[in-house]
């Protein structure tokens, strides 16, 4: 069974795979989930953070400060019987020590 907690950037995988993302509160709006990828550089972009739903020429890039934590993307297990889907809330805490474990 795939752990869902949210962890601390720093151990995404950079491999390609899809994974759920906590985009951090801005002007531009509240906190929310994503489906996102890490991306090599490639004649459509510089490698990084790509929402999964980019396509050639319609790219949309996250810089590292805008995604807080990520987790595995839910089995379809996971999502059985819930109400939006199966996605998590975004990560809601107030310090970015406990994406690290304890602070005590």
């Amino acid at each position: 069974m795939v752990e869902t907690r949210w962890r601390h950037m720093s151990s995404a995988p950079k491999d390609g795979s899809r994974i759920l993302v906590t985009v951090r509160s801005s002007e531009q709006g509240a906190a929310e989930v994503d489906v996102a990828y890490w991306a090599r550089a490639d004649q459509f972009g510089i490698e990084g953070w790509r929402a999964a739903d980019s396509s050639p020429g319609q790219i949309f890039a996250y810089a590292d400060p805008e995604l807080q934590c990520w987790m595995p993307l839910p089995t379809a297990s996971q999502d059985a019987g819930t109400d939006e889907g199966g996605l998590p809330e975004p990560w809601a805490g107030d310090d970015a020590e406990e994406l690290y474990g304890s602070g005590i």
